[in-house]
């Protein structure tokens, strides 16, 4: 490789630099969606009429024999920065995180909690009774119970003579 050519890659070297550390927030969603354990991810999409990122709640659901349920671990979040909205076939659930100190930005070592606003909105695989559903936070996990809907497939209907 001659001196021409360590140039050149020095010089697109620094340039991708730039551009990766040019937007903090694609740098931080890159960190986060490397790591296993984050719990939260940011998404450079979705920001709020105030500019704040929004990150998406993780989450588990699976069913019983009556059940379909969702689980989240949201620790950290007040009960009442969380809103819950539930239909026959979605579930919508946005809340915030509140960071209690202020810690200074050079004095981090590693920084992977997602403090904010957060939301995610779930269809579910069959519709549910809205009205008998519930929701409880033990833990720091979140438990929302919606009850199936038992409709039947089909019904024999019999003829009347009138």
């Amino acid at each position: 490789m001659n001196e021409e050519e360590k140039e050149e890659g020095e010089k697109d070297k620094q340039e991708d630099q730039n551009e990766i550390g040019a937007d903090p927030e694609i740098e931080l969603t890159k960190a986060t969606t490397l790591g296993s354990r984050t719990r939260f991810s940011l998404k450079k999409a979705a920001e709020n009429d105030d500019g704040e990122p929004e990150g998406q709640l993780t989450i588990d659901v699976y069913q019983t024999a009556t059940d379909i349920v969702i689980e989240s671990a949201i620790a950290g979040v007040d009960p009442e920065d969380l809103d819950i909205n539930v239909t026959t076939d979605s579930v919508s659930i946005i809340g915030r995180r509140r960071r209690e100190k202020v810690v200074k930005e050079e004095d981090y070592f590693y920084r992977e909690c997602y403090w904010g606003k957060f939301s995610r909105s779930i269809i579910l695989p069959q519709e549910i009774e809205p009205e008998d559903s519930r929701v409880t936070l033990k833990n720091g996990i979140l438990t929302i119970l919606l009850p199936k809907l038992n409709k039947r497939k089909s019904k024999k209907l019999k003829v009347k003579l009138d």
